[in-house]
């Protein structure tokens, strides 16, 4: 994925610190689709009094559907990886 952040800000006229990140990661060819998904899907979260539930699997559905997905649940069980490891990330956070 192409972190365009830098030329976003400059567009947008907002100058970012200089910092060197270290923190790219390699996405095996396996897992591309649940990770591209999950980018699609990654502003859809459930939330509630406690904090991110998880994602709003209904909002999922529609994009699969739109999609036109060809293996819904092996690309549900995947996304679902993801999903728990960012509510336990979100969850720390939060405790």
């Amino acid at each position: 994925m192409i972190d365009d952040t830098a030329e976003d800000a400059r567009l947008m006229g907002i100058e970012l610190p200089d910092e060197k990140r270290d923190n790219d990661y390699e996405v095996l060819p396996d897992a591309w689709p649940a990770v591209s998904m999950f980018l699609r899907v990654q502003t859809q979260w459930r939330v509630g009094m406690g904090g991110v539930i998880g994602l709003d699997y209904g909002a999922v559905r529609w994009l699969f559907e739109l999609e036109q997905v060809s293996e819904p649940a092996e690309l549900l069980d995947d996304l679902q990886v993801i999903e728990a490891k960012v509510v336990e990330i979100l969850s720390q956070r939060d405790g």
